[in-house]
């Protein structure tokens, strides 16, 4: 499977914004970002200067910031946005149910893992079942009325120990049961029910050019 193994604090300083890689250290004062707010390899008094964004550097940019989000690498976006297009419906909610329904989103929405790069670990090892099936695909796309779970010897896992130890809610399209230790798939997630910070219009033309 592939993945971005890089610096991932360089790509919230690049996109000027927090992306929450680092779960519970994005909160505190040693998330990079809180040091150095600017983008890489800049210092801080260089990035005082300004810099004009074309149009199209800026659909790019929010189309990069996505795939970040999500840890999807180009080719993989490519795919999820042409079966955006080819459903019926708005393509930019529909791009975003796609990749907000992947498996390993789901185990983080749910609070199975302290951020997405943790809960893709998770899946990856074998510690998630689907409707009583090991599932060990992150990108595996879950739908309404699946029930998501940890696997009953996965409970002692320390990620997710220590991911069920802090407050998160869970979303209106999901459905915790066990005490968080399973979630049921209701309904696609709606647009204003997606708190991911992005301008998916912006996408759209980035492919329509």
């Amino acid at each position: 499977m592939a993945r971005y193994i890089g610096p991932v604090c360089r790509l919230c300083r690049r996109e000027g914004m927090k992306l929450y890689f680092k779960g519970p250290k994005c909160y505190t004062a040693k998330c990079p970002f809180e040091k150095r707010p600017f983008p890489p390899g800049k210092t801080a008094a260089t990035s005082q200067r300004r810099r004009r964004i074309s149009d199209y550097g800026l659909r790019l940019r929010e189309k990069q910031k996505l795939r970040s989000v999500y840890g999807v690498l180009e080719r993989q976006f490519r795919i999820y946005f042409a079966e955006a297009v080819r459903r019926k419906g708005h393509t930019g909610q529909t791009l975003l149910q796609l990749l907000e329904t992947r498996l390993d989103n789901v185990v983080f929405r749910v609070g199975l893992g302290r951020s997405r790069s943790e809960a893709r670990q998770v899946v990856r090892h074998g510690h998630i079942t689907v409707d009583g099936r090991r599932v060990d695909i992150p990108s595996f796309q879950v739908r309404p009325g699946h029930v998501v779970r940890l696997a009953e010897s996965s409970a002692a896992h320390p990620g997710v120990k220590a991911a069920l130890g802090q407050a998160r809610r869970t979303p209106a399209w999901l459905e915790a049961q066990d005490g968080n230790l399973a979630a049921k798939v209701l309904a696609l997630p709606t647009r204003d029910q997606i708190d991911t910070p992005i301008s998916e219009h912006l996408i759209i033309e980035y492919y329509a050019r």
